[in-house]
C-alpha cells in the first residue's frame, strides 16, 4: 500500500492503528494535541480483555510486552454498601483473563513500539476539508496543514474529524465523575486503604456512589459518580480545590468514613468527567479516503470496555488496509461493515452496564451482575 495514513489522537486506539500498519511495513503519521507524551495524566487502571484488549495487542506482536505490564492481584473486586457493609468480596483467582495495566503504560508501550517520528506531538486540529478524490487536508493551530490519503479520527468524543462522516454529537448520559487520588494509602489513609482491597471497589446506592482502584505503590484512584444535571455541577468552583471537595462530599453524608474519605482526603484537586454518548447504533455513509475509531466513533457509557474497544478498532483498520493492498476504500469497507455491528451492540450492552452498575436497584444488581446471577444481555 503506497498510500500514506494520517491518524489524528495518540490515544491507545490511534496508537494501535500505527503499530499494526507499522507491523506490514505501512507507513503512519500520528498528530497529536498533548505537546508530548507526559503532558497530561492518561488516566487509571484498564482491564484487558480476552476477546478484544488482547486480540489486538497479539495482532500489534506485543504480547510479551504487555504480559510485563500486569499487575498481580489487580483483578480482586469488592462491592460495598454506604455504610460499609462488604456486600461482595472476590479476590483475584489467578486466571488472567481480564489483567489490570495503567493507561499509561500501555501507552507507552504502544509509543515504544513505533518508529521514532512516527508521532508529531503539539499538533491540534483547527481544521479539515476535502480535496476531493478522497485526499484532505489538515489544518494545525498554527496554521501548519498536511494533506493525507487516508485520514482516521482517533481523537476521542470530540472528535474534528467526525463531522467530515456525521452530523451527531455526544449527549450528556446524565452522570458525571469527580476523580481523586490518594497517596501512599497503606501508611496514610489505611481505613481506606482497607475498604478500597488489593483491586477494585464499587459502592453505590441509586443515584450515586464511589468507585476506587488500587494502582501500584499505595496510590487509590477514585472516581465519585453523581446522576445530577450539569448545571448542578457548574455551580461548584472547581477552581477552588476545598469548596469542591466540600460540595460533593455533602452529597454522601451519612457515608462510611473509610469510604467518604476517598472524596474528603484527597490528595489532588478533584476534576470533573462528564459522561457523554453518542447515539447507539452510531454509523455513517461511506465517504472516501476517510474514518473514524474508538470513542469518535462509538462513544459509550463507562463499562470497561472502552479502551478494549479503541485498541481492536484500531488493529482491525491496520489489518483491513494491510489486506486490501492498493485498494482503500475496500479496506474502509471492509472496516467499517464490522465496525458498525459491533459497536452497535456493545453500545446497548454499555447502556445495560450503567444502569445496572449505577441505577435505581444497586448495590443489588451490581452483585447480580458481578456474581454472574443477572445477565447483562438480557
Amino acid at each position: 500500500m503506497s498510500a500514506h495514513v494520517t491518524i489524528i489522537g495518540a490515544g491507545l486506539g490511534g496508537l494501535m492503528l500505527a503499530r499494526v500498519l507499522h507491523v506490514h511495513g505501512i507507513t503512519a503519521t500520528v498528530y497529536e494535541a498533548d505537546a508530548s507524551p507526559d503532558a497530561r495524566t492518561q488516566g487509571g487502571q484498564l482491564d484487558i480483555h480476552e476477546h478484544n484488549g488482547q486480540v489486538a495487542i497479539e495482532a500489534a506482536g506485543l504480547s510479551a510486552e504487555f504480559r510485563a505490564l500486569i499487575r498481580p492481584g489487580a483483578e480482586a473486586t469488592r462491592v460495598l454498601g454506604y455504610d460499609g457493609t462488604v456486600l461482595l468480596d472476590e479476590p483475584d483467582d489467578g486466571t488472567g483473563h481480564r489483567p489490570e495495566v495503567l493507561r499509561g503504560d500501555l501507552r507507552r508501550m504502544l509509543l515504544d513500539a513505533l518508529p521514532a517520528g512516527a508521532v508529531r506531538w503539539g499538533h491540534k486540529v483547527t481544521a479539515v476539508r476535502p480535496l476531493g478524490a478522497g485526499r484532505h487536508e489538515v489544518t494545525f493551530a498554527g496554521e501548519a496543514t498536511v494533506t493525507t490519503d487516508v485520514l482516521v479520527g482517533a481523537d476521542g468524543a470530540w472528535s474534528r474529524v467526525r463531522p467530515l462522516l456525521s452530523t451527531a454529537e455526544p449527549g450528556y448520559v446524565g452522570t458525571s465523575f469527580v476523580e481523586t487520588y490518594l497517596f501512599e494509602a497503606d501508611e496514610r489513609h489505611p481505613a481506606a486503604a482497607r475498604a478500597v482491597g488489593a483491586g477494585a471497589l464499587m459502592a453505590p446506592v441509586p443515584g450515586q456512589g464511589i468507585q476506587a482502584h488500587r494502582e501500584a505503590n499505595g496510590v487509590l484512584h477514585a472516581y465519585v459518580s453523581l446522576t445530577r444535571p450539569l448545571d448542578w455541577f457548574a455551580a461548584i468552583d472547581f477552581g477552588n480545590a476545598a469548596a469542591a471537595t466540600a460540595a460533593v462530599a455533602a452529597e454522601f453524608t451519612g457515608w462510611a468514613p473509610e469510604l467518604t474519605a476517598l472524596i474528603t482526603d484527597g490528595e489532588t484537586a478533584p476534576v470533573l468527567r462528564s459522561l457523554h454518548a453518542l447515539p447507539v447504533g452510531h454509523r455513517w455513509d461511506r465517504v472516501p479516503g476517510v474514518t473514524l475509531l474508538g470513542d469518535a466513533a462509538h462513544l459509550s457509557p463507562p463499562n470497561g470496555e472502552g479502551a478494549n474497544l479503541a485498541m481492536l478498532d484500531g488493529a482491525e483498520l491496520g489489518r483491513a488496509l494491510a489486506d486490501h493492498a492498493g485498494d482503500v476504500e475496500g479496506a474502509l469497507t471492509a472496516y467499517e461493515q464490522r465496525l458498525f455491528v459491533r459497536s452497535a451492540e456493545e453500545a446497548a450492552e454499555a447502556w445495560r452496564d450503567f444502569e445496572l452498575c449505577l441505577g435505581e436497584k444497586v448495590p443489588d444488581s451490581l452483585v447480580a451482575l458481578l456474581t454472574g446471577a443477572l445477565d447483562p444481555r438480557s
